[in-house]
């Protein structure tokens, strides 16, 4: 069975209500105008001007064009985007999370963009990080359209009162969370729960001691699980972490119940407008080294689109600098593109320009095709390290078990 067939039939097996979907790809009854069907997840009212002056723009530019867009939930996305592939009624253009880019190019859901984008010759101006969720054996699937990683949010006030500067390193994490947990008071907070936000908050962590998904079973995951766990047997970390998204770990911040969390960009205006207290944000601490974990979306075209040329064209128009700039003003994301990271709306903001430098130490979630079923490992070790279901080491050795077999089945 190749790959291909492989990882279909596993995304497949994922999804466990079939529901109809969407929009197809074919040009309007009069054939006149090429009908481009657009696929996104974005919600705010800024980030949907802001995408609807952009279709705008290529339709005035363009008036043989008409770019049909669709709102479609992040949680409906992956399942709608599949169905439509196998009925070949798939959009033409699709935003996808940049941790399942891989998944769905193995599929043979997406366009192979390679060729376009050599003779774009824009790849130069994007980071590592994010471009590298967009390929997938040696070929190009797709583009980013913008990024967002981890950061260390604290509480200004409990960190002065203790007499401590924010943590640059694990062991000045440690000695903080100590001296930070008192009364109804946690030192510190991740995200456990037993999603891909789980997943998403753990990999810095194994990352910064020097381990990685292929040598998941390795000192450094272990290092950096036995830290977290000895946080939550301590009660230095609140044992509902297992249960607690990333929106609960910034309300409970926000409340001032956490002294210290890891989160993101989008927390940002949430705790402006939502924080009663003084707070701050510094990058991750450090153990060998410093790292942190992308998340954003891709741009990406499907296999079935019967316009892969004009689609292509629609996203080079939206990755002008400028176009693509405003656009990711509106929605908290940072640029992809590293000639844009320099810009002052990310740089003259203290707090985001914490997050746009760290765009350089970022490491997309480029796992291969099995990366779903590979989080889903990492979040039931958290799961069992965290309640003491089993010890950290037996917990990473299964896990480690678990990744090994997934990753060998990427190679057969």
């Amino acid at each position: 069975m190749s790959i291909k067939m492989k990882t279909l039939s596993a995304l497949l097996a994922l999804i466990v209500l079939l529901t109809a979907c969407s929009s197809g790809s074919g040009p309007s009854g009069a054939g006149k105008k090429t009908t481009i069907t657009w696929w996104d997840t974005m919600t705010t009212d800024a980030s949907v001007e802001a995408i609807n002056k952009i279709i705008s723009e290529y339709e005035t530019a363009h008036p043989d064009v008409t770019i049909k867009r669709t709102y479609v939930s992040y949680s409906d996305i992956k399942t709608k985007l599949l169905l439509g592939s196998i009925g070949n009624n798939g959009p033409d253009i699709v935003w996808i999370d940049s941790a399942d880019h891989q998944t769905f190019a193995a599929a043979g859901v997406l366009a192979d963009l390679t060729e376009k984008i050599e003779k774009w010759g824009q790849a130069k101006n994007y980071i590592e990080g994010p471009w590298s969720s967009t390929v997938y054996n040696g070929r190009n699937y797709g583009v980013p359209v913008g990024s967002n990683n981890l950061a260390l949010y604290y509480n200004a006030d409990l960190l002065k009162s203790a007499g401590l500067n924010p943590p640059s390193t694990w062991k000045e994490l440690e000695e903080a969370v100590e001296k930070l947990t008192k009364d109804d008071v946690f030192g510190f907070a991740v995200s456990a729960v037993k999603t891909e936000e789980g997943t998403f908050q753990f990999l810095p962590f194994m990352l910064q001691a020097g381990s990685d998904i292929p040598d998941f079973d390795s000192p450094g995951t272990l290092k950096a699980l036995e830290m977290l766990t000895a946080m939550v047997n301590k009660g230095y970390m609140s044992k509902d972490v297992i249960t607690q998204k990333q929106s609960d770990t910034a309300t409970q911040f926000a409340a001032g119940k956490v002294a210290m969390m890891v989160n993101g960009t989008w927390q940002i205006p949430f705790l402006q407008k939502n924080a009663k207290v003084s707070w701050d944000v510094v990058p991750l601490p450090s153990d060998k080294q410093s790292a942190t974990v992308l998340g954003g979306e891709n741009w990406a075209i499907s296999e079935a689109s019967r316009h892969q040329d004009i689609a292509f064209d629609v996203i080079q128009f939206a990755n002008e600098p400028e176009r693509l700039k405003q656009l990711l003003q509106t929605n908290g994301r940072l640029p992809s593109r590293g000639d844009l990271l320099q810009d002052p709306f990310w740089q003259k903001d203290k707090q985001m320009k914490v997050f746009a430098d760290s765009m350089l130490v970022s490491k997309a979630r480029a796992y291969g095709p099995n990366y779903a079923s590979i989080s889903e490992a990492v979040q039931t070790m958290l799961q069992e390290a965290f309640t003491g279901a089993k010890t950290p080491e037996a917990a990473v050795k299964n896990a480690g078990a678990v990744i090994q077999s997934l990753l060998d089945r990427q190679q057969e």
